[in-house]
């Protein structure tokens, strides 16, 4: 993958340009909270150019491609996203001005395909609560341009009807398991099986993502670690008992404007980016 990515030190130049002066005097007097935000571009055949106040952050940024995580300093960011090599001034996919940065948030972003197969822009909110002993995450994303879904291990069911863009998570003994993706209330599989380690104290965060009348559906993986907990603070069940799951939407698109000013901002600052898995 050819992925351009400028130098720490200069990105951080051009992070420090985009902010207004007077957040700059802001942040100056005060301390700030940095924003943990990460983006996954599950676009197929989608390769992007981003640009912050008219600067190249990143040139062909490609499909299944995943960036680590950055903590983003807040601030305000005029955006832009095109097509690769369209130039700074060619036609917006996406452009905002003035976005704020708040911080304190763990947030990853998805460009991907809605359930009608337009791109779209969800924002998710990553849980960091911490874990008991012996216990891992699971969070598993729709973001596949398909129908509703449910997510099969060992070939039972564990979450059922999940649909664009929504997300579901339990919180389960660490270990494998071995994981597919059906169509809702069928055997059809759509994508898998995969193997997926659930390790102590991380959350593991599996995309589904692409599109199933392109017949190009894949799987992403994200993991977060370090939610090592006191034990004793949160309850968990032994092998075999139903984990307690919870089924959310991804943020309302007021939150766009945020998520994406931090996603660009992110590959602004010359992180490494990694092909998510497959």
């Amino acid at each position: 993958m050819s992925v351009r990515r400028i130098t720490a030190l200069t990105a951080a130049g051009l992070l420090a340009a985009a902010l207004p002066i007077g957040a700059a005097t802001t942040a100056e007097a005060r301390p700030t909270a940095d924003a943990t935000v990460s983006i996954l571009h599950a676009v197929p055949g989608a390769t992007v150019d981003v640009y912050a106040n008219g600067k190249a952050l990143l040139t062909n940024f490609e499909p299944g491609t995943l960036t680590d995580p950055l903590k983003l300093p807040e601030g305000e960011y005029d955006l832009k996203v095109t097509a690769a090599g369209a130039g700074a001034n060619g036609a917006a996919v996406i452009q905002a001005n003035d976005v704020a940065v708040p911080g304190g948030a763990n947030v990853t972003v998805v460009a991907h395909l809605n359930a009608g197969g337009k791109p779209a822009l969800t924002p998710f909110v990553n849980d960091v609560s911490k874990l008991g002993a012996g216990k891992a995450r699971l969070t598993v994303r729709h973001t596949a341009a398909a129908p509703a879904v449910d997510v099969r291990a060992g070939g039972d069911p564990v979450f059922e009807g999940l649909t664009n863009p929504q997300q579901v998570k339990a919180d389960l003994p660490a270990g494998t398991v071995t994981a597919d993706v059906v169509l809702a209330g069928t055997s059809t599989v759509a994508i898998g099986p995969a193997d997926v380690n659930l390790k102590e104290g991380t959350n593991t965060v599996v995309y589904a993502w692409g599109s199933a009348s392109g017949k190009n559906l894949k799987l992403a993986v994200q993991t977060i670690s370090g939610l090592h907990g006191n034990p004793s603070g949160v309850p968990g069940g032994t092998g075999g008992q139903a984990a307690q799951s919870t089924q959310e939407q991804g943020l309302p698109l007021w939150a766009v404007l945020f998520c994406g000013a931090a996603a660009l901002g992110l590959v602004g600052v010359g992180t490494s980016a990694v092909r998510a898995r497959s």
